[in-house]
């Protein structure tokens, strides 16, 4: 009998040991990683600035342009821990060595771009006297959202001639109908996706654009906004990312619930300046922009615009360019990637005919760029362009599709879903002139939405699986638990 007991007690060690073993031997449990800190605008406090000690409306006058505009800064800052491991309380009341998050729109000689630093930094004895706010010349960014009205016109106030972009009043809705969008507007219509077009501002007044107009900016005066276009490539690629059906008979965009972000890097005489494109591909991203179409204004192999395009790509930011038709370097992430990607676009006609004579292997993907109509300034009448920045609008507006669809897929992942359902031209996929084909807006959302039930329908029965096995050792330890309590009750040795 003793010897009975002796092997009951031993079953139950046995029992128990074995789900100690299960219990460690089980996958932890999945926890989301907390976001990284964003990257922002910010100026680390000096003990001087021109003899004087720093203060929030200097800082303004400085780097905003008006000492008004304290308060944005105060508001942007009060409460958060500083270095030193006090806070900002006292808006007259600065200490050196502190780190204030500015608006985005700040520019100037000590304004630093990225994350904030953890700890303390090394902390400026005095600012030089010359470190004011460029002026209209170096081509920063300072919209004024109190001034009423919307800015001037692009043009006024500087001796520039604003001339209008050629377009033809003929009309054809080729491009629409072979992209057939609307195909995908039952699973996503671009909500929530904020699209910059960076190139010549975008004119906020046209109906089939309202309400989904950011004010943007004007990065290439001191103080202006993005919301406004006379020279019309901007407004004619809004309007193929996102006009709507407001007006009877009018293009209608690809993502119609999209928000254009206008930033205008072009002046009113068509010229265009690399630096202004550079701090323009940068106020973008600081905008929260999460895909960016690059107009034809913009030079990739500058190396400016390159290092802008490097940090659009760390900041999971899809970037849509035209192909290049000159030997350049192609901008690519630094060192510390983002998931961001860059798509070279080549434009094409109704009968796939080359928009430009594009590099041979640069072409990604294709999309209409000849004859295609859009929204013409001052009215919204429809109007026929020709150009691969029209094309990059097409590809543009499916990224907003797909990125409003599957909000959890990188921007390079966004990019191989285009190209992988694009329609292949050449008879082969990637072909030297058309790349992986023309854009399929639809069968890149229509797919996405089938590959995620695929791999939620996976996941779930693997969970499903886990559940049931965490379930039996439950079951199984519960039990061993229950009887060595009877046991020990009854008096069997433990």
């Amino acid at each position: 009998m003793l010897a009975k007991r002796s092997i009951l007690a031993r079953l139950l060690v046995a029992v128990l040991a074995g789900c100690a073993i299960l219990a460690a031997a089980s996958p932890p449990v999945a926890y989301a990683a907390p976001d990284a800190q964003p990257y922002v605008k910010y100026y680390v406090v000096a003990a001087q600035y021109q003899g004087q000690p720093e203060s929030l409306t200097e800082i303004a006058r400085r780097f905003l342009g008006s000492g008004e505009r304290s308060a944005e800064i105060y508001q942007l800052n009060t409460g958060r821990v500083q270095p030193d491991g006090s806070r900002l309380t006292d808006p007259g009341r600065l200490k050196a060595g502190w780190h204030l998050v500015l608006p985005w729109d700040a520019a100037g000689e000590g304004v630093e771009y990225g994350q904030l630093p953890t700890g303390p930094t090394r902390t400026p004895s005095a600012r030089p006297s010359g470190t004011a706010r460029p002026g209209p010349s170096a081509g920063s960014p300072t919209p004024s959202p109190s001034r009423p009205g919307g800015s001037p016109r692009p043009g006024a106030g500087t001796g520039e001639k604003c001339t209008a972009t050629t377009a033809s009043s003929s009309r054809s809705d080729w491009a629409q109908l072979r992209m057939a969008a609307d195909s995908a507007w039952t699973l996503t219509r671009g909500n929530g996706v904020k699209v910059a077009v960076v190139d010549t501002g975008v004119d906020a007044t046209i109906q089939q654009l309202s309400g989904r107009v950011a004010v943007g900016a004007d990065v290439t005066v001191g103080n202006g906004r993005g919301d406004t276009d006379c020279l019309g490539s901007g407004t004619a690629m809004a309007g193929i990312i996102a006009a709507d059906s407001s007006v009877d008979g009018s293009p209608v965009g690809i993502a119609p619930d999209a928000t254009i972000l206008p930033v205008r890097m072009v002046r009113g005489s068509g010229a265009a300046r690399a630096a202004d494109a550079a701090n323009a591909i940068e106020v973008a991203v600081s905008a929260g922009a999460s895909v960016v179409a690059v107009g034809s204004h913009v030079d990739l192999g500058d190396a400016a615009v390159a290092a802008s395009v490097a940090t659009a790509l760390n900041h999971d930011v899809l970037v849509v360019a035209g192909a290049p038709t000159r030997p350049a370097p192609t901008p690519s992430p630094g060192e510390r990637s983002g998931g961001g990607a860059l798509l070279l676009t080549g434009g094409v006609g109704a009968g796939d005919q080359l928009a430009e004579e594009y590099l041979a292997g640069t072409v990604e993907v294709v999309a209409p760029g000849v004859e295609v109509a859009s929204l013409g300034v001052g009215g919204g009448k429809a109007v026929s362009n020709t150009g691969t920045e029209f094309a990059v609008a097409f590809v543009a507006g499916q990224a907003a599709l797909i990125r409003a669809a599957q909000p959890d897929l990188t921007a390079a992942q966004v990019k191989q879903r285009i190209q992988s359902t694009a329609d292949a031209i050449g008879g082969q996929a990637p072909n030297p002139r058309y790349g992986a084909g023309m854009i399929n807006p639809t069968a890149s959302v229509a797919r996405s939405l089938d590959d995620q039930n695929q791999v939620a329908s996976e996941q779930g029965g693997r969970g499903g699986a886990m559940l049931a096995v965490l379930l039996g050792i439950a079951l199984v330890c519960g039990a061993g638990v229950f009887f060595a309590i009877r046991l020990r009750r009854r008096g069997y040795p433990g």
